[in-house]
C-alpha cells in the first residue's frame, strides 16, 4: 500500500462524513463515497504532494455528487431523505437520547438547502477555513460566510434554539 492509499484511508471516516451530509442517505453516501475513491485512485498523478489531500478529495467528492445529481434528473429519479431516522439500539438512557438528538441534527440537516448543507458539512463538521471552504466550492468568501449563518440559523431553528 503506498503512502497515498494510506491517507486516503485515513481519511475515509471524514469523507464518508461529507458524502452523508450531500446524500442524506448512508447507502449512497457510501456509493459516493466508493466512486470518488476510484475517481481519486485513477487520478493520483493530478494530485500536488504538499496539497491537501482533504481538500482535494471533498472536491472529488461533491463534483461526483453533481454528476449523480445530473443523472438522477435525466432518469427522473429523486433523492431520498429518511424520513423517521430513529432506529435506535437498546442502550442505556444517555446513549439513546444522544442517538434522538443526532436524528434530531440529521433531520435539520436534512431540511436546509443544499448549498447551506455543505457548507455547514465542510466548516462546521470538518473544520474547514472559511478559505478553503470558499476555495474549494469556487464561491466568494462573502458567499461561504452568508451560506453559513443562515444555515446556522436554520439549524438553531429547527431545533428549537434561540441565539
Amino acid at each position: 500500500m503506498t503512502g497515498f492509499e494510506r491517507d486516503l484511508l485515513d481519511l475515509l471516516p471524514r469523507l464518508r462524513r461529507f458524502a452523508r451530509s450531500l446524500t442524506l442517505d448512508v447507502a449512497d453516501a457510501d456509493d459516493l463515497c466508493q466512486i470518488a475513491l476510484e475517481r481519486a485512485l485513477k487520478a493520483e498523478d493530478q494530485w500536488a504532494e504538499g496539497t491537501r489531500l482533504d481538500s482535494w478529495m471533498y472536491r472529488i467528492i461533491r463534483n461526483c455528487w453533481i454528476d449523480e445529481l445530473r443523472s438522477r434528473r435525466r432518469r427522473g429519479e429523486t433523492v431520498p431523505v429518511d424520513a423517521d431516522g430513529l432506529d435506535l439500539p437498546d442502550a442505556g438512557d444517555r446513549q439513546m437520547e444522544a442517538r434522538v438528538e443526532l436524528n434530531n441534527v440529521d433531520r435539520a440537516m436534512a431540511a436546509l438547502p443544499p448549498e447551506q448543507r455543505e457548507v455547514i458539512a465542510l466548516v462546521l463538521v470538518e473544520g474547514l477555513a472559511y478559505r478553503e471552504a470558499a476555495e474549494l466550492l469556487d464561491l466568494p468568501m462573502g458567499t461561504i460566510t452568508s451560506r453559513l449563518v443562515r444555515g446556522r440559523q436554520a439549524l438553531m431553528d429547527h431545533l428549537g434554539e434561540r441565539a
